[in-house]
């Protein structure tokens, strides 16, 4: 079982180098097997995007709420800053902060190899590629100093190694991800041809992965899968939501300034489309929307009116959501007992209509064509999560919420529950029994074909 992520790459980008001939190997694979898009989740950002493949969770309910969160417990973090962000030296952190009860397919497979996973739980030293003080602080060098060709070269060696190592040692399960499409995204645009390049370093490697097990005779048990976890939209304006809060007179916490004392407010921004929002920092306990909006209703309206915001998302307990958007009313996310509605109130933000008590596959079918898809299961699945904001911001197209302290300028970006977004490639070597819907399918397909067993995930094997 190997497991390839495309990290940024979104299905038509995807098809459309296929179509131009650049990328043979993948283009076999879609010929013999089949390319399917499915639905990311919420956040679409990388490393809680992940929970879906090695866990089969979606990032909040597995205690991933986004690259950036406030641990309003102070249960998981330290003083002063009790937050996390997965970008730096908390990204060792996420094993941890990962609920302990989901195994990840590291620990479910009798021997794996794993290289730039964001969750290594189950991952021995000596099974990790692409690790060590002179990788990280290779890696850290190439993304401070914006280093764009830099990834590019990471990630040929990355690949390269991960390809003779699964030659030689033959490990039941595989796991690379290749970051060059996410960062060539961001600096350059999602469409441009650094962009290309980074697919040809996906399409060799999946090549080289094929040629040594078609020689040795592996290839007629060997599952070779390539999944994306996000897409990717252009941006063309920044909000420095962080600044923008203090300058309303709330003292904000917020990365990489994190110290201090007094906050009222943190603002945790992922990917950069999307963003947590906690509010009142000194309750331990999460207060629900309906406690906090006599004095925090004026910040949910100050946020409706920016043009960067698409969708405000007000948690009201464990099963409901309030879902507001600018000059489209608001609209109620309810699930009970494993099944989703959606209830327009004042306006129909989603854009899709009322439909009441539909299961998962029911839900993502209603969404599928809209500009969210996916949104009911996600947004339940987020908001209910512990770790989740007071107010989560999805941002609207060509907006991010983030202006400063990036080393590679965002001219594109992911985050949010736009369809750009949300809908990913997958790539398999063989026909599915079942069409996949979901990334988190690919967790509970791979542990059915490592024969591990019924694994409780949020995903269904295709197998």
């Amino acid at each position: 079982m190997v497991i390839l992520v495309a990290d940024g790459a979104r299905p038509d980008t995807l098809a459309a180098a296929m179509d131009a001939g650049e990328l043979p190997a993948l283009t076999r694979l879609r010929a013999e097997g089949g390319l399917h898009e499915v639905t990311t989740v919420f956040p679409s950002v990388t490393g809680p995007a992940y929970a879906p493949f090695l866990m089969g969770r979606f990032p909040g309910q597995a205690g991933l709420p986004g690259i950036r969160w406030y641990d309003r417990a102070r249960t998981a973090t330290r003083w002063p800053s009790w937050s996390r962000s997965y970008v730096g030296f908390d990204m060792g952190s996420t094993g941890r902060d990962a609920d302990p009860a989901s195994p990840t397919l590291f620990e479910l497979a009798g021997s794996r190899l794993g290289a730039l996973s964001v969750i290594e739980r189950g991952l021995p030293r000596r099974d990790r590629v692409a690790r060590g003080a002179l990788f990280v602080v290779r890696a850290a060098l190439t993304h401070f100093s914006g280093n764009v060709e830099g990834w590019l070269a990471m990630d040929k060696r990355v690949g390269a190694h991960v390809a003779r190592r699964i030659a030689a040692e033959r490990p039941a399960f595989a796991f690379c991800a290749l970051t060059g499409i996410d960062k060539t995204s961001h600096a350059a645009g999602h469409r441009s041809a650094a962009v290309r390049r980074a697919m040809q370093i996906v399409d060799s490697t999946a090549a080289r992965i094929r040629a040594d097990a078609e020689a040795d005779g592996r290839w007629g048990s060997m599952h070779l899968w390539v999944v994306s976890d996000h897409g990717h939209s252009p941006v063309k304006w920044h909000e420095d939501l962080a600044g923008l809060v203090s300058s309303w007179g709330v003292r904000t916490r917020a990365h990489p300034w994190v110290f201090g004392f007094r906050h009222r407010a943190a603002v945790m921004v992922s990917g950069n489309a999307m963003a947590h929002l906690y509010l009142d920092l000194s309750d331990r306990v999460r207060p629900w929307w309906p406690a906090l909006e006599p004095g925090w209703g004026w910040l949910a309206d100050h946020l409706l009116q920016r043009p960067s915001t698409d969708l405000l998302i007000l948690p009201h307990g464990p099963d409901r959501a309030d879902v507001r958007a600018r000059g489209r009313g608001s609209g109620f996310v309810t699930v009970a007992e494993g099944r989703y509605s959606y209830t327009p109130a004042s306006g129909d933000p989603l854009g899709i209509g009322a439909v009441h008590a539909l299961d998962a596959s029911d839900a993502h079918a209603a969404l599928r064509g809209s500009d969210y898809p996916d949104a009911l299961v996600q947004i339940a699945a987020l908001a209910s999560s512990a770790r989740a904001g007071d107010l989560i911001v999805s941002a609207a197209r060509d907006w991010d919420l983030r202006s400063r302290y990036e080393p590679i300028p965002h001219a594109s970006s992911h985050g949010a529950l736009h369809r750009e977004h949300m809908l990913v490639p997958l790539l398999v070597n063989r026909p599915p029994a079942r069409t996949p819907l979901r990334t988190v399918d690919v967790f509970a397909s791979a542990a059915d074909a490592l024969g591990a067993g019924s694994v409780p995930s949020d995903g269904t094997s295709w197998l």
